[in-house]
């Protein structure tokens, strides 16, 4: 062997951290930080794969590093050719095996100090799977509670503005957490990736100082919560929001613009629904959108759909719910926002 081995342990120690697996791989979920460059891209890896089940593994392998061979020097001539002697890059692959082993080979024999990451991404992976189960329990939550529509995501943006911790589960998701929480035009990321970026959100945050939260279902949009952070949630202190109706209202019409400029696609939202309103209150529903009428339609289903569903859930999950702290907001401007916020413990 011409390169050495590193943990994950000794990730700060390098210059660059470089994931040689494929596009498709990359996308899906990276080490934080990391470059990707590619030594099969997507196409060429079905190529190899396909070739090494249908026909041997030597053909396969000879395939293989020629196209290999290939992207390894386009990434030399593109990406590397200005790095001085003393660089210090960390490669890695699926599970520390011939693709990251290539590329480490050739960094070594140009002279740079090129180390491979022993066990690969799948070492990274179960190290994440490790920490969220953990990490939830060393940390000090205050789930804010409260009703659709109450200004929870607004009320954690102020107490980031005001210097308190946060851990915005929504904005990692992409997601607003509801039937109608998908946001336009920007897909959720893959369960690997938000699981990834989540944990790096909790090893940024002080355990001996709170954490705000807001209270979520098990799944937003697609995504699940690990159990730990779950259970954790559950058992935690919490702060409820008290908000008047109109202003709720107003909100929800002023933070989903969206469905208010294409009617259909909230139709289409509402139509999931279906499993637990009537065919007929659907169709009324459906008739106050045609009718512009948006805000007693956000009216109804807060007092219909949405209040009901939280009142069961909530009181159903969460044991401190009871001697929650009461937060009452008038408005939810940024100014009255902040000025709660700054009332709450740092």
């Amino acid at each position: 062997m011409h390169f050495k081995v590193a943990k994950l342990s000794q990730l700060g120690q390098f210059d660059e951290i470089i994931d040689v697996r494929s596009p498709a791989e990359f996308a899906e979920d990276h080490l934080p930080g990391a470059i990707n460059c590619p030594v099969l891209d997507d196409e060429e890896r079905i190529r190899v794969g396909t070739l090494y089940k249908q026909v041997s593994p030597f053909e396969a392998r000879k395939l293989g590093a020629a196209l290999v061979a290939r992207n390894i020097a386009h990434h030399l001539q593109e990406r590397f050719h200005a790095k001085p002697k003393s660089w210090k890059p960390l490669l890695y692959c699926w599970r520390g095996g011939q693709r990251s082993a290539s590329m480490a080979i050739i960094f070594s024999q140009i002279g740079w100090a090129a180390h491979q990451l022993e066990g690969g991404y799948k070492s990274y992976r179960h190290q994440v799977l490790e920490d969220l189960a953990t990490l939830p329990r060393q940390l000090q939550l205050q789930v804010i509670c409260g009703p659709t529509g109450s200004g929870k995501s607004r009320l954690l943006d102020a107490l980031q503005r005001t210097g308190r911790q946060v851990l915005d589960l929504e904005a990692l998701a992409v997601h607003r957490g509801s039937v109608l929480g998908r946001l336009p035009d920007q897909p959720q990321p893959s369960q690997k990736w938000f699981d990834s970026q989540l944990r790096q959100a909790m090893l940024r945050l002080d355990p001996v100082r709170p954490v705000y939260i807001e209270a979520e279902s098990r799944k937003i949009g697609q995504l699940s919560l690990p159990d730990s952070l779950f259970a954790c949630m559950h058992a935690s202190d919490c702060l409820t929001m008290t908000v008047p109706l109109a202003e709720r209202v107003r909100c929800l019409l002023e933070d989903y613009p969206f469905y208010l400029q294409q009617p259909e696609r909230l139709i289409t939202q509402l139509g999931f629904l279906k499993a637990v309103h009537s065919r007929e209150q659907l169709q009324h529903w459906q008739h106050m959108i045609g009718r512009g009428d948006f805000a007693t339609l956000v009216e109804e289903l807060l007092a219909q759909h949405y209040d009901p569903l939280y009142s069961r859930s909530m009181n159903r999950h969460y044991s401190r719910l009871t001697q929650a702290r009461q937060l009452a907001v008038h408005s939810l401007s940024p100014a009255a926002l902040d000025a709660a916020a700054s009332r709450l413990p740092t």
